[in-house]
């Protein structure tokens, strides 16, 4: 009895692992600062008052301020199983005619003043890197897409190969 498979009989496939996963998240120091600020919000509303409005402000403030920064940072950016997903957003990767990393000044200069109002952005301020990605689809007026990331190159190559594989 031969335990290799036979050749007609299918694979077993594995779950392929995603290329590359990123999420936006904020810097340490943004959440310090809201927190921050949201307890300063909450000490002058409570201005030493007595009963319900000694503890609303604190209850009420500091959860909001915690729920508002974790949506700030929520988004993820993942080439996986042959597209490029940011956020709820889905590109399929034989779309992409090349991605290009930028760094601060090279984003700058694509968003600025001569950028296209059809293309797709995705920018957080507080991340100086991001991937142009430009597109090769007919049927799409969007001519390219403008992620944010940390790891710019890692997320182009990232991307290249996938087109490439597919």
């Amino acid at each position: 009895m031969s335990l290799s498979p036979s050749p007609s009989s299918p694979t077993p496939r594995v779950a392929a692992v995603p290329a590359y996963s990123e999420r936006l998240g904020l810097p340490w120091w943004c959440w310090l600062a809201g927190l921050a600020l949201a307890g300063l919000a909450a000490a002058e509303l409570w201005m030493g008052a007595e009963g319900v409005r000694a503890w609303l402000p604190f209850v009420l403030l500091l959860p909001a301020v915690l729920a508002g920064l974790w949506w700030l940072g929520r988004v993820r950016v993942a080439v996986d199983g042959g597209e490029l997903r940011v956020d709820d957003a889905h590109l399929p990767v034989r779309y992409v005619a090349d991605a290009v990393p930028l760094d601060a000044e090279g984003r700058r200069e694509a968003l600025g003043v001569g950028a296209d109002p059809l293309a797709f952005v995705v920018q957080r301020p507080w991340i100086g890197g991001a991937v142009q990605v430009v597109l090769d689809d007919p049927a799409d007026p969007t001519p390219f897409w403008v992620v944010s990331s940390r790891r710019p190159t890692e997320l182009a190559a990232a991307l290249l190969a996938a087109r490439d594989a597919a």
